[in-house]
């Protein structure tokens, strides 16, 4: 049984993170062995959120370090191999802009390549990657190595050092499990699923922040001793087939686009162009509906004991079965893991049942008959931080010089972690140098709407992004991002040289294709004639841009009155097909972008005393004095907090009170 083997592996990794975590230091010469070197920026965790924290922060030019327990883990896709989709193929492209690693090495790694949601408009579709975990990870691994200011050292990281001499503590370094101390201006921890972490298989619990690594039990007791609020989740992973032992000669085949439409906007194409693979679908019945009814007392995902909540857009196959009875089947995506793998990744199966009955479960569904289970399909739980206790920059309220990234802010999803580990390595960057905060808002990315969502409204479930969350999607679009946010990383200090030239390359060929099309000018009658298109007759004259917006015209159209649009590059090509598609629109898009600024400008003073509000209840009083939002447009989106109650603070504000040093008896209004 693969639990029974795996045993003592967990145990051992559970053994070594109680103990010295300088281990096989000397195997790795690569990575420094020093226990004393102060840094600017050291970074806890080798995850998704801590190698973009680490690679931002060293290109802003701080002296960093990445703490790991162990350094050939670093870039391991712990769960599904895949990265972006409907919402967060929007994230990988913002992470691109600012220069971030992990879309680029996806175009590396990249298997199959999709963009989902193509029957719908460009503002919403969504690129797609399955990636090779191997390739990916030692990508990676080259990557951070490779990075100049940047260190890998290893050790199992137990406690902060906190300065409790200055007028507010702070945060000075790490303690390690041996007692050595590291000093560093700022910590970012990216813990993912390692604090407290326990993995659960049937009613079976074994400590484990993954397969095989042990917990950070240490770190979650110094959160707490701190003050941190902390909340309980949990996430979960399929079980793993043999590819071998299936047959999917019968089952649907979705192949991947042809061409495959990079990530990255530095990358021309993809590495693996002649090698990309298929996915295929199969379906569970009611065999595989009645093998879980009948084993649900055998789960800890659905037990009476379970404390820790689930993410609600990707439940397990237990919750499926619980919430939706009525339904006969649901889909199964047998998505390979690598080009030279023999293991399969059953999308959608999730589930902690024990291995015997997993097994059982697989060889109900089509295709699968004959399926040989590598690994069990588990969950594991672990503490996070209620990211209300955090500012905007992701450094926390109450300890300054301490960063929090991924997992541990209550996210899920790969690409989640790695915007917030690049936002986090940023701001610690330049937090240490005394430099201004590098904040996106909600109208500058996805990244601003996941960070201000996290640190205003908190997560209850695992938090994920999608693009409804957006209230500004028209805008931001994920094949506008490097227009919207390259800039803002160069001022930042986050964007390469390189970067910036390819950007600057881009933008020169948008522009003038742009003007090309908005010189040519033409009656609508004479469109017509010249692109035998219907175009609406109503004397006005249009340019190029102009009728390549109208519906069901593109580019191929445009060429019959404008030959030069063929000497275009196909990227170049479609992203000005979809600017001019939302160029009609992009005036009330900014008119509402600006009423929301205003509003965000309206700074709440931090020292206002909402008890001594009359007027206020006191489910309004609460919610502001926990989350003590810094805008009026923050507390405006603050659930429970009313619009009255808003238009009243907005007035308070105004009129300049109360503050926590200044009580007073005013009242305005009323509610």
């Amino acid at each position: 049984m693969w639990l029974q083997q795996r045993a003592p592996a967990l145990a051992r990794g559970l053994k070594q993170s109680k103990k010295s975590g300088v281990a096989w230091l000397t195997a790795r010469p690569n990575i420094p062995s020093t226990s004393a070197a102060e840094c600017d920026v050291l970074v806890v965790g080798g995850g998704h959120a801590g190698c973009e924290a680490a690679a931002a922060a060293a290109r802003c030019g701080a002296r960093t370090m990445l703490w790991t327990q162990r350094a050939d883990t670093i870039g391991v896709m712990a769960c599904n191999p895949s990265f972006g989709g409907v919402g967060k193929g929007h994230l990988l492209r913002e992470i691109d802009a600012l220069d971030g690693v992990c879309s680029r090495l996806c175009d590396h790694a990249g298997i199959q390549f999709r963009v989902l949601n193509r029957s719908k408009g460009p503002a919403v579709w969504g690129p797609r990657a399955q990636v090779d975990r191997d390739l990916y990870r030692e990508a990676m691994q080259r990557e951070i190595y490779a990075t100049p200011k940047l260190t890998v050292h290893e050790g199992t990281v137990n406690d902060l050092i906190v300065d409790g001499s200055l007028q507010t503590p702070t945060v000075k370094g790490i303690r390690l499990a041996d007692g050595s101390e590291i000093s560093a201006s700022a910590v970012i921890l990216t813990t993912g699923t390692f604090l407290r972490g326990e993995i659960w298989i049937g009613t079976t619990t074994i400590p484990a922040g993954r397969q095989g690594e042990g917990p950070a039990v240490g770190l979650a007791r110094t959160l707490e001793d701190a003050g941190f609020a902390l909340g309980r989740l949990r996430t979960g992973t399929p079980p793993r087939v043999r590819a071998s032992s299936l047959d999917v000669r019968n089952l649907f085949e979705q192949v991947s686009d042809d061409p495959p439409v990079p990530f990255s906007y530095m990358s021309k194409s993809v590495v693996n162009v002649d090698r990309l693979v298929s996915c295929h679908l199969t379906h569970t019945n009611s065999e595989t509906h009645k093998l879980v009814q009948d084993n649900l007392h055998l789960s800890r995902y659905v037990g009476a004991d379970d404390t820790s909540t689930g993410p609600r857009y990707c439940p397990s196959f237990e919750a499926k079965i619980v919430r939706f009875p009525e339904r006969g089947r649901h889909q199964v995506w047998l998505e390979p893991e690598g080009l030279s793998s023999d293991v399969i990744y059953p999308a959608g199966i999730s589930n902690t049942l024990p291995e015997e009955i997993q097994l059982k479960m697989m060889r109900s569904m089509q295709g699968c008959e004959n399926a040989e289970m590598i690994q069990p399909g588990y969950a594991v739980a672990y503490d996070f931080v209620d990211p209300r206790q955090l500012r905007p920059t992701l450094q926390t309220k109450s300890l300054p010089g301490l960063y929090l990234a991924g997992q541990i802010n209550g996210t899920t999803g790969y690409e989640e972690a790695a915007a917030q580990g690049l936002m986090a390595g940023v701001n610690a960057a330049r937090g240490v140098r005394g430099e201004s905060p590098f904040v996106l808002d909600r109208a500058d990315a996805y990244i601003g709407v996941l960070i201000d969502d996290l640190v205003h409204q908190g997560a209850t479930e695992p938090y994920r992004m999608f693009t409804s969350r957006a209230e500004y999607r028209l805008h931001l679009r994920a094949d506008n991002a490097d227009i919207r946010l390259t800039k803002l990383g160069m001022e930042a200090g986050c964007v390469s040289a390189d970067r910036w030239e390819a950007f600057r390359s881009i933008e020169s060929k948008l522009s003038a294709a742009r003007e090309m099309l908005q010189s040519v000018q033409m009656t609508s009658n004479e469109w017509k004639r010249r692109c035998s298109v219907p175009i609406r007759q109503d004397g006005k004259v249009k340019t190029g841009f102009e009728v390549l917006g109208y519906d069901g015209i593109g580019m191929d159209i445009v060429a019959r009155a404008v030959p030069e649009v063929l000497e275009l590059d196909p990227a170049t090509a479609e992203r000005l097909t979809i600017e001019a598609l939302y160029a009609p629109l992009m005036p009330r898009q900014q008119l509402a972008i600006e009423a929301y600024r205003k509003e965000e400008a309206m700074i709440i003073p931090p020292t206002l005393d909402y008890e001594s509000i009359p007027w206020m209840s006191n489910e309004v009083k609460e919610r502001l004095q926990s989350v003590r939002p810094t805008t009026i447009g923050a507390a405006s989106r603050l659930e429970g907090v009313t619009a009255a109650a808003v238009l009243q603070l907005m007035q308070l504000i105004k009129h300049g009170g109360p503050s926590r040093s200044r009580k007073t008896s005013r009242t305005i209004g009323g509610m």
